[in-house]
C-alpha cells in the first residue's frame, strides 16, 4: 500500500516539474543569424528586377539566399529563371491536398546559381482574397520548416499599393527585421513608398521592431524626387539604378545583369553591401502636401482648384426649395 502511494507522490511530483518547464518561445526568424527583408513598392516600379538581380549577386558572394515572391502575380522569380514560371505554393498545395498528397519542400522550392527561390501566388481574379493567400501561404511555409531553414537572407517581395492585411503581415507581425521600399522619381512610386512608411511607423508606435532600411531608386533619370523623399522620410538611399537603355532591354529579355564580371556588377555589389548594413530605420512618413511640394506644381496638377458640387449640379436642373415638415420642439 505504501509502495503504490509512494509511486504515486512520485508521478505526481514528476508532472508538477514538467509542468512548471516553461514554453519554447515563439520564433519570429529563421534563425538568429538570418536577416528577413521585405521589399515593397508599386506595381511595375521593379522589385522584382531588383530581387532577382541583388539574390543573384549576394549568391555569388558566398550568401545563402532565399527568395520568395509574394506578389499573385507570381512573376518575382521569371527573371531569375530566364522568364520561367515557378509552380506556386498555393496551387501546388490545392492540387495536392485534393489528391491526398502532402507538399514536399522540391515541389515549391528551386535554385539557379545558388539562389533558392519559391512563389507564394495566390487565387484567380474575384476568387479570393490576395492577402489571405499570403497568410496561407506562410502558415504552409512554417509546416515545411522555415523556422529552421540555414539562410543568410530571405527576401520577400511585397506589393505596397495593396492595403489588404495580408500583405502588410511581415510588418504588422515582426517577421523581419526591416523592410525596404523601392521607387523611382514619380508621385505614384513614392505615395506608395510613404505609405509603408506610414505603416511602419504605426506599428512602431504598437510596439514592433520593424524598421526601414532605405530606399532603392530604380530607373533613376536624375530629376532628384526621389532624393528628397528619402532626405525628408529621414531613410537612407542604398542604390541608384540609372535608367540606361541596356538595363531595360536585358530585363525584357530576362537577362540577370547583377553578375560580378558584368558592367552593373559594382552596382548591385554596392546594393549587396548596403542591404546587409542597412539599419532599421523608423521613418518620418510626410503629409500629402509635403509630399507634391516635392514636385514642380505643373508636374501634380497643384494650379487645380477643388470646386464644390451643389445639389443643382447633381440633379442637373434647378433646385425647388419646399418646406420642411419637420417638427421641432423648444426645450425649455
Amino acid at each position: 500500500m505504501n509502495a503504490s502511494l509512494n509511486g504515486a507522490a512520485l508521478q505526481a511530483s514528476i508532472l508538477r516539474a514538467e509542468a512548471a518547464i516553461p514554453p519554447d518561445p515563439v520564433p519570429t526568424a529563421a534563425t538568429r543569424e538570418t536577416q528577413i527583408i521585405a521589399i515593397y513598392g508599386k506595381g511595375g516600379i521593379g522589385k522584382s528586377f531588383t530581387l532577382a538581380n541583388l539574390s543573384y549577386m549576394l549568391a555569388q558572394q558566398g550568401k545563402r539566399v532565399l527568395l520568395i515572391g509574394c506578389d499573385p502575380k507570381s512573376d518575382t522569380t521569371s527573371l531569375l529563371f530566364g522568364g520561367r514560371a515557378c509552380p506556386t505554393i498555393i496551387e501546388t498545395s490545392t492540387r495536392r491536398k485534393l489528391a491526398g498528397e502532402a507538399v514536399a519542400i522540391g515541389d515549391v522550392c528551386f535554385k539557379r546559381d545558388g539562389v533558392f527561390a519559391m512563389e507564394l501566388g495566390g487565387p484567380e481574379v474575384g476568387r479570393g482574397c490576395g492577402g489571405r493567400g499570403i497568410i496561407h501561404g506562410f502558415e504552409l511555409l512554417e509546416k515545411l520548416g522555415f523556422h529552421e531553414w540555414g539562410f543568410d537572407y530571405v527576401l520577400l517581395d511585397f506589393l505596397g499599393d495593396v492595403v489588404c492585411g495580408g500583405f502588410g503581415l511581415p510588418i504588422a507581425r515582426d517577421m523581419c527585421q526591416k523592410v525596404i521600399v523601392v521607387g523611382s522619381n514619380d508621385l505614384q512610386s513614392l505615395y506608395v513608398a510613404n505609405n509603408v512608411c506610414s505603416a511602419v511607423e504605426y506599428f512602431r508606435k504598437l510596439g514592433g521592431n520593424v524598421g526601414v532600411g532605405g530606399l532603392v531608386i530604380n530607373k533613376d533619370d536624375g530629376t532628384g524626387e526621389a532624393q528628397a523623399f528619402a532626405e525628408a522620410a529621414g531613410i537612407p538611399i542604398l542604390a541608384s539604378i540609372p535608367a540606361d537603355d541596356d538595363i531595360r532591354r536585358k530585363s525584357a529579355n530576362y537577362e540577370i545583369i547583377g553578375r560580378p564580371d558584368g558592367r552593373w556588377g559594382p552596382l548591385f555589389a554596392e546594393l549587396a553591401d548596403n542591404i546587409g548594413s542597412a539599419l532599421p530605420h523608423r521613418p518620418t512618413p510626410l503629409s500629402q502636401d509635403a509630399l507634391l511640394g516635392l514636385f514642380k506644381g505643373e508636374a501634380v496638377g497643384r494650379g487645380v482648384v477643388l470646386d464644390p458640387a451643389s445639389d443643382a449640379d447633381m440633379r442637373g436642373r434647378p433646385v425647388e426649395i419646399r418646406p420642411s415638415l419637420e417638427v421641432v420642439y423648444e426645450t425649455v
